[in-house]
């Protein structure tokens, strides 16, 4: 059993993180208090090839794989976890596009999906369907030209900001059956959005509603086939979990070099603290935390490259585990800051406020236990 990066993969991490502390860092602060990502930083991103990491390369795209990919967002995030998550949004609307739209769709889409002329957006949750996303109400119905869509979708990242939106809606019954997923642009006739939310973390990502009245979408805005755009948004979420459990681990590492570089220069009775024996075992506790957490991620993106039949529960637990375990790691450098912790010039707050998220978004972490658990009663036999 090999664990080790290839050299390749020691690159596409090394690039991305090269990337992260020149264009990324310096400015977060800043972009977090505007609360907006300047639209001049994703061409840069582009011309990483980050722009379409699961895209093939038919069609302009990088055709990395999910372990890859996870090596990109902890390496981004450890410039800035919101900066990072958003571009791999952005990038599962693309995978999603590249696995299952037809060739027109591709052709129409990807270009200007990886060259990030275009940034996409993903809407699935809903003000009344969370956690029970088979639930959304929002409707498409078919006309003469294409379909006419009303409902409205909350939390979206890049609403009011992205160019498009990668949406699902409800074109048959009731149920997951009865969903489909259609791309959106903006500026279409009956699209709208709410007011940017005050969030407590990822500030810099524009978050609002996005509402459909009366929307007109052309017929070939359809991505894949009617009725199945359920089963594209959960395909697409086992690597979204991997993604933001990746850029969970990304900001806690940060957190935690910050602090081990801290307690070398913060004295307290007459000696740094990094000399004091039970602030030492904290640091091996964190460090434990954050290397099961990175074994365990890139095993479980490992079955999903590999299509193992336990895929789905792997990503869930790592998920769950990865982001439970990045926000405990960042609280904790926290707290062995001191009141310089809770001061917004040390960088700390902000991580575990970013990171927060990453317990509740791409199915809440209480979501993910059920998933697991409900794989483990059905292969109990």
């Amino acid at each position: 059993m090999d664990f080790a990066l290839t050299e390749e993969q020691d690159a596409i991490f090394d690039m991305a993180r090269a990337f992260g502390q020149d264009h990324i860092a310096p400015y977060a602060q800043d972009w977090e208090k505007q609360g907006t990502i300047p639209k001049e930083l994703w061409p840069k991103v582009a011309e990483l090839g980050l722009g379409g990491i699961y895209v093939s390369e038919d069609y302009g795209g990088s055709g990395l794989s999910r372990l890859d990919a996870t090596l990109v967002f902890e390496a981004l995030a450890m410039a800035c976890p919101s900066v990072g998550s958003f571009l791999s949004i952005h990038n599962m609307c693309g995978g999603m596009i590249d696995k299952f739209g037809s060739e027109e769709t591709k052709a129409k889409w990807l270009a200007d999906l990886t060259s990030m002329t275009k940034v996409f957006s993903y809407c699935l949750t809903e003000p009344g369907s969370g956690s029970d996303a088979a639930a959304l109400r929002t409707k498409a119905e078919r006309t003469n030209d294409g379909y006419k869509l009303n409902g409205t979708k909350a939390f979206i990242s890049g609403g009011s900001y992205s160019d498009a939106y990668l949406t699902m809606v409800r074109t048959g019954d009731d149920g997951p059956k009865g969903i489909s997923a259609m791309v959106i642009e903006d500026g279409t006739t009956g699209l709208s959005f709410g007011g940017l939310e005050e969030k407590m973390g990822w500030r810099s990502q524009p978050t609002a509603q996005v509402q459909f009245d009366d929307c007109v979408v052309p017929a070939d805005n359809l991505v894949g086939e009617e009725g199945r755009g359920f089963v594209y948004a959960m395909a697409g979420l086992d690597g979204g979990r991997l993604n933001i459990a990746a850029s969970a681990l990304g900001g806690a590492q940060s957190a935690l070099d910050l602090t081990l570089a801290y307690m070398g220069e913060r004295k307290a009775f007459g000696k740094t603290i990094d000399q004091f024996q039970a602030l030492q075992f904290k640091l091996a506790e964190l460090e434990v935390k954050l290397q099961s957490a990175r074994i365990f991620l890139r095993q479980a993106a490992w079955k999903l490259d590999n299509g193992t039949p336990d895929a789905t529960k792997f990503c869930a637990m790592a998920k769950m585990y990865v982001t439970d375990a990045a926000f405990d790691v960042a609280n904790a450098c926290l707290q062995l800051h001191g009141g310089y912790g809770y001061l917004a010039d040390y960088g700390i707050e902000k991580i575990v406020r970013d990171l927060r998220v990453h317990q509740i978004l791409e199915g809440t972490n209480e979501i993910m236990r059920l998933i697991v658990s409900r794989q483990m009663l059905a292969d109990r036999g």
